[in-house]
């Protein structure tokens, strides 16, 4: 075959060829997630600094909907990476023999907490999301309604018709709230004091956020959410005060995980180390004040102060282990109060 040379090629072609190239080399990325939609953008333009030549195709939705569509595809997976799930939906995935165990480079900075104990663990936390109360200030006004303090504030009549809070079926904020009373207050007290909120809850949303987003915009006085979202709604000058209620709060990670049985085994790898660098833990950190690297953790605005301290101490396994028995108890009980699917 006769070479062809620069000089026989116009320069328009040339660039047309490297182009083409660089298209043909070009690895897209099947991208599980439950991070929120407005950040997508953003996480997939800072790793593409990094890696240019690797495309993210997210599936975004909520945990509990990304946990079920993973399970469905159990035999026959579509995705290659989850980035950003509840780490006790990865630990389920894990016991199903669905990821595929990994040791990305810098795990030796991350904190403890935040990984898988194998060796090579199969997934990587990134950052803490912790539960809380979006207060509208205005509402409660118009409404009589006081200001609670704690989760058992809840139950009293004035609050009747004025709390909403998600399904922990679909959202994992509605299941990390779940687990953790049940934690708190042990199952039998857990289950009456969601027995008690079920009669003052006016719906269950499918989403963890929404709550927060109903009360900052006056659709509801009160809604279970969590902090990052009530941060910033207050940021955006929504009137609400963010309330660590005073027994403790539920917490879970979001966290990293390359699926088993990805063609893509090599650009997984890549993203995955990508995903528990210093950089992608700052960008973390500019909505979530707990994050994997610690000493990175910079304070949020508006951010509730010493969360940390509020964080129970909370049982990964066993809420993973039981997530199903628990969601299905929950259907049974207070499902007719959820948001049409």
């Amino acid at each position: 075959m006769k070479r062809m040379t620069l000089k026989s090629l116009g320069l328009g072609v040339v660039v047309g060829c490297v182009l083409t190239a660089a298209a043909v080399r070009a690895e897209t990325l099947t991208v599980y997630t439950a991070v929120e939609a407005e950040d997508l953008k953003k996480y997939a333009a800072r790793f593409n600094e990094a890696y240019p030549d690797i495309e993210i195709k997210w599936v975004r939705d909520s945990t509990g909907i990304v946990t079920a569509k993973l399970l469905a595809e159990k035999n026959n997976p579509k995705a290659d990476v989850v980035w950003g799930l509840a780490a006790t939906s990865l630990m389920l995935l894990g016991s199903e023999g669905m990821l595929e165990p990994y040791a990305p480079a810098g795990l030796d900075k991350l904190d403890s907490k935040f990984r898988d104990s194998a060796n090579p663990p199969s997934w990587t936390g990134m950052d803490a999301w912790v539960a809380a109360i979006c207060y509208n200030t205005v509402e409660a006004g118009k409404n009589n309604v006081p200001k609670p303090t704690s989760w058992k504030d809840l139950l009293k009549p004035e609050y009747k018709g004025h709390v909403i809070m998600p399904n922990p079926n679909s959202s994992g904020t509605g299941f990390l709230d779940v687990s953790s009373w049940l934690q708190m207050f042990g199952e039998d007290g857990g289950w009456k004091f969601m027995d008690g909120l079920h009669q003052n809850i006016s719906r269950y949303t499918h989403s963890g956020s929404k709550p927060c987003k109903l009360a900052a915009s006056g659709e509801t006085t009160i809604g279970i959410s969590f902090a990052f979202r009530g941060a910033k709604s207050k940021n955006k000058g929504a009137p609400i005060d963010i309330i660590i209620p005073s027994e403790g709060i539920g917490w879970d990670m979001e966290a990293t995980s390359i699926m088993k049985g990805t063609k893509k085994l090599d650009a997984a790898k890549k993203l995955v180390d990508w995903s528990v660098t210093r950089k992608a833990n700052e960008m973390y950190n500019e909505g979530y004040a707990v994050v994997a690297i610690m000493d990175v953790a910079k304070p949020v605005e508006h951010f509730p102060p010493n969360v940390g301290k509020a964080m129970i101490d909370n049982n990964f396994a066993w809420a993973a282990n039981n997530r199903r028995k628990i969601l299905a108890e929950w259907q049974s009980r207070y499902d007719s109060k959820s948001d049409p699917k």
